[in-house]
């Protein structure tokens, strides 16, 4: 069975990610995307509410499990028998980033983790999580960028209706 993991921050998930969850998807017999909990950030929703949102989102693709993980990716691959990482590439700067991280997962997994990087779809290459969350902040229309339900849950962040 080929497997891989496609790790992330998903703060909030935006259609770019979910581009990526399904094109991954029809390559692989099983994907797991791993929400990563990474305790030196202050994100906008809780590991939580990003794995939830992310079963939402990804409900009707059968092979895509959701699940999250805190510490090195390696460990969590290692743990899980997966020996493949999807990454991402909107831009240049994307890759020179992603790519060192690349080849440090694959000389400290030691068996061999290697990523294979999907370059974002042209009409999705604007967007970053960041940058829905700026845009949203300022009362900015976030709905080209993720889904409805996700627009709602992020506009009652800003608003204070968690």
């Amino acid at each position: 069975m080929k497997k891989a993991v496609y790790p992330g921050s998903f703060d909030p998930m935006t259609y770019g990610h979910l581009d990526v969850i399904k094109r991954a998807a029809e390559m692989f017999d099983s994907l797991t995307v791993a929400v990563l909990n990474n305790k030196t950030k202050h994100p906008l929703f809780s590991v939580d509410e990003r794995v939830k949102i992310l079963e939402e989102a990804c409900r009707d693709l059968g092979n895509v499990k959701i699940d999250s993980f805190s510490g090195l990716l390696i460990d969590y691959c290692r743990s899980q028998d997966v020996r493949i990482v999807i990454r991402g590439l909107r831009a240049i700067t994307d890759f020179e980033y992603e790519l060192q991280v690349a080849q440090t997962n694959r000389i400290l997994s030691h068996d061999g983790v290697d990523t294979l990087f999907l370059t974002t779809s042209l009409e999705y290459a604007y967007l970053s999580s960041s940058s829905v969350k700026e845009i949203a902040s300022f009362g900015g229309d976030i709905s080209q960028c993720v889904p409805d339900f996700v627009a709602d849950m992020i506009c009652a962040k800003y608003k204070g209706e968690e």
